[in-house]
């Protein structure tokens, strides 16, 4: 279901079963007159899911989203870009930075799908898991999804979708990641730099970071914004509290 923040923004979910257990994550969606920006795209085969929550926050603008910004490479951001950006026609555009452009595309593997890191994935899978299955889930990790990035991200530029939205360099999760801020509604799409938990607003240390020190530091710039809210992909949306003295804290 899709969660309004505020005029022009909505969190959206998508659960898959990872490993067993249920998984959710949180993409954002923000429109404004002329065009609806989805941010991350969630694990393969949700698109179906995530064009009925487009629908339902956009009700006059029915249909796949007309630009994605990607905050990172990770399966469960870019899962289900190749379908969404094929949906329309001129497809959507795609956003993301430079350093994550090439593993996007399929150009590099994906840094966390090492191939040790797919042998332990399928080696987690529970035992009623049918063999067929366990082969498909091999598959996936093997081959991810990709597609083409049309425009790449910059740090510290402002795109002119939703009210103008901010693009923040924060690596450390991965090399490339970036966070996005809503000016309009204050509002910080985190992507995986931040996660909430049980209503708590956390940092890395809670979602694995191949780079946690990088990943600590890059807190540090969100104390340029004036944060009312934020979305993180897991664990959705926190606003409690002095949400910039949560961060500074967490940064320190």
């Amino acid at each position: 279901m899709a969660v309004s923040i505020a005029e022009g923004i909505a969190m959206l979910e998508a659960a898959t079963v990872v490993l067993g257990k249920r998984e959710a994550v949180c993409p954002s969606l923000v429109w404004d007159e002329r065009d609806v920006v989805l941010i991350d795209t969630g694990y393969p085969g949700k698109h179906p899911l995530l064009l009925e929550q487009i629908a339902e926050s956009v009700p006059s603008r029915r249909g796949a989203p007309s630009r994605i910004l990607i905050s990172h490479q990770d399966i469960d951001h870019i899962g289900s870009l190749p379908a969404l950006r094929t949906l329309r026609q001129p497809p959507a555009e795609v956003f993301a930075s430079e350093i994550e452009k090439p593993y996007i595309e399929g150009e590099r593997r994906l840094l966390r799908l090492t191939p040790e890191a797919v042998e332990q994935a399928v080696r987690s899978l529970p035992d009623s898991v049918p063999a067929e299955m366990k082969r498909a889930f091999r598959h996936t990790l093997e081959h991810p999804p990709a597609a083409p990035v049309d425009s790449l991200l910059t740090d510290g530029q402002t795109l002119p979708f939703g009210g103008g939205i901010d693009v923040i360099a924060t690596p450390g999760h991965t090399p490339g990641h970036m966070s996005f801020y809503h000016r309009p509604s204050r509002t910080l799409i985190a992507g995986d730099a931040l996660t909430v938990a049980g209503g708590e607003l956390l940092g890395p240390k809670r979602l694995p970071a191949l780079d946690p020190e990088t990943a600590r530091r890059s807190l540090r710039r969100l104390a340029d914004f004036d944060i009312a809210a934020v979305i993180c992909h897991h664990g959705g949306r926190y606003a409690g509290g002095d949400v910039n003295r949560r961060i500074a804290e967490l940064a320190k």
